[in-house]
């Protein structure tokens, strides 16, 4: 996992700045593997609806992955028959290599790919790549596991899809629900701060990327589609899930080390509504609360555990007080860097002085619990003990919480934000086309009532 620097913080959440004469808003990747046969069929049908239905200066680039076949040969006469149609060659293998190759040399605001099959139906191109124009997202992905999706598969396919967004979702936490789908939009200055850091340059490098950026705080806006598999993928299954499980250990490995420099993609201060300051309203209680009970039943188990074994040589009493102060110990380191988001060495013994006085609480709870216990009972046994400190250690919990949230981890005052004394950035115009290529006479959206049967994907026999 690369830990290189990146090229600085993610930017501020924008409306797009008109773009100049000549320059594509949208740059298009088509990356292909020995596709002679697909890829005049796919790049014209592609160009065709871009100059029919979108609105802005676009380009479309095909990114040849080393082909052996007669692809260079139609991808240049693609790009000289057609003005927004160029071709790139790269000498080694790999999508995510011709991804982040293309999409590190384009000058268009926005960056977008989609797999020479077309397997996703086309109208769902200006919905993906909206948000990002309008400043409204940073990423945008087709789902084909969207309610609203329309989607036509082999159950084997869509088995090993399900599993892998389940695997994705238990293991790194991702909250996007495709990430295998080969419909995927990005603004270029987040692709400029997020590429440096992503490693993978084959099929995980979707998943790298997608992760990384819902770690770093950004928005993954997601389009349902119109899917109809390729009976002719040349994709190899069984290849492509040991290398996306190696990524999936790769990249989680690394957030659980800390090795990747996340931190440093925070947005400026004030793009997140979460950063306002207001009064009456908690800043990440929910998050918080998650975290502290996660935390909790993993130290209420180890705590468990820990007065077990100390019990067999100590009494009730001593058992419980160095099971609580060792767990006590872990759980303030835990909840330090995991539920409050404190990190580094700065302030962590007073943290854990601090949370050593909470631990002095929760015993005189869980001893008190013991002692009226004894009084109750001359010899209870060791499951009745074992109860009792479980209803203690829930009450000191809710205690535990409350003073580490107001006390030991209170919410920083936050930075306030620097003056802008730049000049307003011109705004892409509302109506109007901006293409170089092309020009519009009609631009009226016409709904049309009856739809023909082979507009549902579902329909296709």
């Amino acid at each position: 996992m690369r830990t290189d620097s990146s090229p600085g913080s993610l930017p501020a959440r924008e409306h797009l700045p008109a773009a100049g004469a000549g320059t594509p808003v949208l740059d298009v990747v088509i990356p292909v593997y020995n596709e002679e046969k697909d890829l005049g069929p796919c790049v014209r049908r592609l160009h065709e609806h871009l100059a029919r239905t979108f609105p802005y200066a676009f380009r479309i680039t095909v990114a040849d992955n080393a082909s052996t076949d007669g692809t260079p040969r139609v991808a240049a006469g693609l790009a000289a028959d057609l003005a927004a149609v160029r071709s790139v060659r790269l000498e080694q293998k790999g999508r995510g290599r011709a991804l982040g190759t293309v999409w590190s040399a384009s000058e268009a605001p926005v960056l977008a790919y989609m797999d020479v099959d077309l397997s996703t139906d086309l109208n769902a191109l200006l919905p993906l790549v909206a948000p990002l124009i309008s400043g409204h997202s940073d990423l945008a992905i087709g789902s084909r596991l969207a309610r609203s999706s329309r989607v036509v598969r082999g159950a084997k396919r869509e088995f090993i899809s399900r599993t892998y967004n389940l695997i994705l979702r238990g293991s790194l936490q991702a909250r996007f629900s495709d990430a295998q789908c080969g419909f995927k939009a990005i603004r270029r200055d987040v692709a400029q701060v997020l590429l440096p850091l992503v490693e993978d340059t084959g099929w995980f490098f979707d998943t790298e990327m997608l992760v990384l950026a819902e770690r770093a705080g950004c928005r993954i806006h997601e389009v349902p589609v119109d899917w109809v598999d390729d009976p002719d993928s040349t994709v190899h299954i069984v290849r492509t899930a040991t290398d996306d499980l190696k990524g999936v250990w790769r990249v989680g490995r690394a957030l659980a080390t800390g090795s990747l420099p996340l931190d440093r993609l925070a947005r400026p201060f004030g793009d997140d509504p979460r950063d306002r300051d207001l009064s009456g309203v908690p800043q990440g209680l929910a998050r918080q609360l998650v975290g502290f009970c996660v935390v909790g039943a993993l130290s209420t188990l180890f705590y468990l555990l820990l007065y077990s074994g100390f019990r067999h040589f100590a009494g009730s009493q001593l058992a419980n007080a160095l099971a609580l102060l060792v767990s006590a110990v872990a759980n303030t380191a835990a909840n330090r860097r995991l539920t409050f988001g404190v990190r580094g060495r700065g302030g962590a013994v007073r943290h854990q002085a601090q949370g050593l006085v909470v631990f002095g609480i929760g015993l005189a709870l869980t001893s008190g619990s013991l002692a009226a216990l004894s009084a109750a009972t001359a010899d209870p046994d060791h499951s009745t003990e074992l109860a009792v400190l479980i209803a203690a250690n829930l009450a000191a919990t809710v205690l535990r919480f409350l003073l580490f949230r107001a006390w030991v981890f209170p919410d920083a005052e936050p930075p306030a934000p620097a003056p802008d004394h730049r000049l307003p950035e011109p705004r892409l115009p509302v109506s109007g086309p901006v293409d170089p290529y092309r020009t519009r006479s009609d631009a009226t959206v016409r709904f049309q009532p009856v739809r023909p049967a082979d507009t549902d994907p579902r329909d296709v026999r």
